[in-house]
């Protein structure tokens, strides 16, 4: 089995050949204005940090557009209510670095943004990101270090935005998982039926 494994740089890059030049132009250290248009339009996006048990990522979405601009080096992430895992957050407190994959649907390109983030809870920030009155509990400062868009390859090889075309019909519901997790400590049912309600209610 060993044999038959890559070890070393000079074998990876030999496997798939050379970078074609598009995909070395389309990197720049700042956001760029078409960039920045692609980011304005986006409201979903996931999040990679790294920490002690090893390294994360997480989904991220709002009503509206998703960070807020700053200037070309710098977006704003609102932290909105979740499950207060704070996985993320944990991981940024020891390890700066961040990720970010930001989706548009029906669109097969992505936008990949590398960086930094601090944790920032000024009131007036946070006011500024309220919805319905709701404060964010935070907001992130991302510091912007590298940023390229991803080909449409892997979403189109999925077809991801053609939703009519995937079964969902053996997908376990989040109740069921639970039960089963819990060795039936939890209500499966119950949480299912609740489900909507609640996430109707503490959206943000």
């Amino acid at each position: 089995m060993s044999e038959h494994l890559i070890t070393d740089l000079a074998s990876l890059e030999a496997l798939f050949g050379e970078v074609a030049p598009p995909s070395i132009a389309k990197e720049t250290d700042s956001l760029h204005p078409l960039y920045a248009r692609w980011i304005a339009a986006a409201r979903f996006a996931l999040l990679a940090t790294n920490g002690p048990d090893g390294l994360d990522i997480s989904p991220r979405g709002d009503a509206g557009a998703l960070v807020r601009i700053v200037d070309e080096h710098t977006l704003l992430l609102p932290e909105r209510r979740g499950n207060n895992r704070i996985d993320s957050l944990r991981n940024l407190i020891g390890d700066p670095r961040i990720g970010l994959i930001f989706m548009i649907p029906g669109v097969g390109e992505t936008l990949r943004v590398r960086g930094s983030a601090r944790i920032c809870v000024d009131p007036a920030l946070l006011a500024s990101f309220a919805v319905d009155g709701k404060r964010p509990h935070c907001v992130l400062r991302v510091t912007v270090t590298k940023v390229f868009f991803q080909c449409a390859r892997s979403i189109l090889r999925s077809r991801l935005w053609h939703p009519g075309e995937h079964d969902r019909s053996g997908v376990p519901t989040p109740g069921t998982m639970l039960t089963a997790l819990t060795r039936g400590g939890m209500d499966g049912e119950a949480y299912d039926s609740g489900l909507p309600q609640r996430q109707r209610e503490t959206l943000y």
